[in-house]
């Protein structure tokens, strides 16, 4: 590999896309799954737009809240541990160059080998060196609450206005075959996407999405036909 050029790992992108996927994902599959309940209780068409127009909204919104929260109770512990850190470095300095020395030795290398590059890692960046070898704290994949719930909120709506469209265009007769159709091959879809992205199998992510998809949308749907038959 040339010196200079820079290698890009799959995990150099697992934030923001752990959150689009998500997101996305969820918008197709719960406001399809909505739709299809609603729709099966024999709804008006107008009756199935506002259903899934009031899931897009609120589980945008949702998605939202949920992944700041989670996102910022991460990186708040992540926050606590390098004080406690930066504590540790001024009060015991010595000690946490053997703590430092002990992780590479017990990585393989020589003793004396080992202190000197622990000498050599604190003195160009003490607190980089313990967040990285002994909290496992990195730069890159430092937790990121306000762009992770832009994400998410953002492929959630996007994701939901897919099968939302379909409802909008199609007529009542055929509305539950076509936005089970259209859902499914988008969350296949994604599904591969994904897993190309993430460096798994295309094949087996895309079918794994499918079949919980096609089931949370025919337990939805079978549901609302109940509730629709009873009444």
């Amino acid at each position: 590999m040339p010196v200079g050029d820079k290698e890009h790992h799959h995990t150099d992108r697992i934030g923001w896309l752990r959150a689009a996927v998500l997101g996305a994902n969820d918008g197709i599959l719960s406001t399809s799954s909505l739709v299809l309940g609603v729709a099966a209780a024999h709804a008006t068409h107008r009756n199935l737009l506002v259903a899934g127009t009031a899931g897009l909204v609120a589980g945008a919104m949702s998605m939202a809240a949920g992944e700041y929260v989670s996102v910022h109770s991460q990186a708040d512990t992540e926050s606590a541990d390098l004080k406690i850190e930066r504590v540790e470095l001024k009060t015991d300095n010595k000690g946490e160059h053997k703590e430092l020395a002990a992780i590479y030795v017990g990585r393989g290398l020589d003793p004396a080998l080992a202190k000197q590059v622990a000498q050599q890692l604190m003195a160009h960046d003490a607190l980089g060196a313990h967040a990285s070898d002994e909290l496992g704290i990195s730069k890159k994949l430092r937790p990121r609450p306000i762009q992770a719930a832009l994400s998410s909120a953002g492929s959630f709506a996007l994701g939901a206005l897919m099968p939302l469209l379909v409802t909008a265009i199609a007529p009542v007769k055929g509305l539950i075959p076509l936005v089970s159709v259209f859902s499914l091959a988008l969350l296949a879809l994604l599904g591969g996407l994904a897993a190309r992205a993430g460096g798994a199998g295309v094949m087996v992510g895309a079918l794994r999405v499918t079949f919980w998809g096609g089931l949370a949308m025919a337990v939805t749907a079978a549901i609302g036909w109940l509730f629709g038959a009873v009444v």
